[in-house]
């Protein structure tokens, strides 16, 4: 193309065939809120608690904030352009195939990883009322045989629900998403009610308001799983293909899932440093300790002679994490489609069937689930694992929403975010942060699984039909390395997690955080597609070929 010739700066975007348009407004909300709200309320306000103190409710609200930062940037990227999968087709569009795989492949993982762990934690709070499902082996809690068929069924269930179409699931999910809401509110209220000391906030004799410092504030957004019960809030932009009004529903469903959450979460920490007992804080909030299977909820609503309430915990505490499992099966197919329909995985995964559900995709999230079922003793470990991978997959989008600024300047933007690059680099340095306080120990595990998804990648180059296959465009993508390889080396020299250097202390580390964001964020930028090629890898994912023509008609 001559240099005088005008570059493209707008792109016409069709919606994808074959996917139903079923979702509304609420249902796209509590599709994050259910998402949000799983197995991480049962145990995070004891876990930010044990770590923090009292001052775990700036976490929760740091988190809250850190994760709006970033949704904000996906609810720009989602209006304009409302296709499944947009977390890895959205990097595609600005840098290429390279960087899409990479976000892509980061964040599928993640999210496969998430369907077993949530059933895994069904089956285990289901094990105190239904021996026989866990046993004990060198100290670590795993499946038995029985356990192993009860949740091999779950997942089948999942699978089963989601074979109705995103109409049915998401119906099926509203129901799950009240019934939730309404047992936390419950929580809430009666323990406010039954027990309150508000000396637990400031007294002395407790430790203050903040007994372990400020440092811990920081690291239990990762460490007490606070970033990672937000992490659901993404719904809102997977399923941005299959929503009736994505214009407006998407970005309220991104901000509303986490200001509706980040509220509950305040006011459950608040209720739980309130309500545990004076007794249970002789040895201080670090000391903190609980035996109850179905977790410290349950465990302190029947030290407060309140039976009836720690039953329905008990129940809850089976329903709310299955339903996040529920959700991630439906997520992790259209993530494969998406990688399929850019190039990145075999066509297979985009087949969709009659009611419009990528079938293939369903089917291979069934099996790689199971097969994570197998006892691994550390995989307790994978919750910060999961948590790692998914915020660095987040963080491609800010940088993405700078570069198409500058790619598609006259691109329909119906929701904008102001300010510039400001927004964009606040949420490109929030997901770096949290994958910093995440620590070497788990950070260390994901950077070895990306380098077995580069050779995944190369094998995909190797055994395909090179004219199914776009560009590679390394030179565009490259930034990735560059990014990955920031972090690894900050992490490994940082004062997180085991096996850590510590030779950045707290203070030097979050500003060598904010460096490595400055710098590989305007590298990045630098480093775009031209315009035409943006247009070109868009035109290419949404092209309608004989196979999509076909889709209502397909099995």
């Amino acid at each position: 193309m001559s240099s005088h010739t005008p570059q493209p700066t707008k792109v016409k975007v069709e919606f994808d065939r074959g996917l139903k348009r079923d979702i509304g407004k609420i249902g796209l909300l509590f599709t994050g809120v259910g998402s949000i709200i799983g197995s991480g309320w049962l145990f995070g306000a004891f876990e930010a608690a044990s770590l923090v103190g009292p001052a775990a409710i700036i976490s929760w609200i740091l988190g809250a904030v850190m994760i709006i930062i970033v949704a904000l940037n996906y609810a720009e990227l989602g209006v304009m352009f409302p296709v499944a999968g947009g977390v890895i087709r959205f990097p595609h569009y600005a840098f290429g195939s390279f960087a899409s795989y990479t976000s892509g492949w980061i964040t599928w993982l993640s999210v496969v990883a998430t369907v077993p762990i949530e059933v895994l934690a069904t089956v285990q709070y289901a094990s105190s009322y239904l021996p026989g499902l866990m046993h004990t082996v060198d100290g670590t809690l795993v499946l038995t045989g029985r356990g192993i068929a009860v949740s091999v069924v779950l997942v089948a269930i999942f699978c089963v629900i989601n074979m109705f179409g995103v109409k049915f699931f998401a119906k099926f999910n509203n129901i799950l998403v009240w019934w939730k809401l309404l047992v936390i509110v419950l929580v809430i209220v009666v323990l406010g009610v039954l027990a309150f000391h508000p000396g637990h906030f400031h007294e002395a004799r407790f430790g203050g308001f903040m007994p372990e410092g400020v440092g811990p504030i920081f690291a239990a957004l990762p460490a007490a799983g606070i970033v990672f019960s937000y992490l659901g809030f993404r719904q809102g932009v997977e399923f941005a293909g299959e929503t009736t009004n994505p214009q407006k529903n998407v970005p309220f469903a991104l901000i509303g899932s986490v200001v509706i959450t980040g509220i509950i979460y305040v006011l459950l920490q608040v209720a739980f440093i309130g309500a545990v007992p004076d007794s249970m804080l002789t040895n201080g909030w670090s000391g903190l300790s609980f035996t109850n299977d179905a977790g410290p909820w349950a465990e302190i609503a029947i030290v407060l002679g309140a039976m009836w309430l720690g039953i329905i915990l008990y129940v809850d505490a089976v329903i709310s994490p299955a339903d996040t499992g529920l959700i991630y099966t439906a997520l992790s197919p259209r993530l494969s489609y998406s990688q399929a329909r850019v190039g990145n995985a075999p066509s297979g995964l985009a087949k969709l069937s009659k009611r419009g559900v990528p079938w293939v995709g369903l089917i291979v999230t069934f099996v790689v689930a199971c097969f994570m079922f197998l006892p691994f003793p550390s995989w307790a470990q994978l919750v910060g694992f999961i948590t790692t991978g998914t915020v660095l997959s987040f963080g491609s989008g800010p940088v993405t929403v700078a570069a198409l600024r500058r790619q598609l300047p006259d691109q329909e933007r119906p929701y904008r975010l102001p300010g510039g690059d400001f927004f964009p680099l606040l949420g490109f340095l929030c997901a770096n942060l949290i994958v910093y306080w995440t620590g070497w120990a788990t950070n260390w595990k994901l950077f070895l699984a990306v380098a077995v998804g580069y050779i995944v990648l190369v094998l995909h180059y190797m055994f395909s039909d090179r004219s199914k296959i776009p560009p590679f465009q390394l030179k565009s993508g490259g930034w990735m390395i560059l990014w990955l390889g920031a972090l690894g080396v900050l992490s490994y020299l940082g004062h997180y997690g085991e096996g850590a250097l510590d030779i950045l202390t707290f203070g030097w580390g979050e500003l060598g955080a904010a460096v490595v964001t400055v710098v590989v964020f305007y590298v990045a930028v630098s480093q775009r597609l031209r315009p035409q090629d943006v247009v070109d890898n868009v035109e290419r994912t949404h092209m309608v070929d004989v196979e999509d023509e076909g889709l209502e008609a397909q099995a």
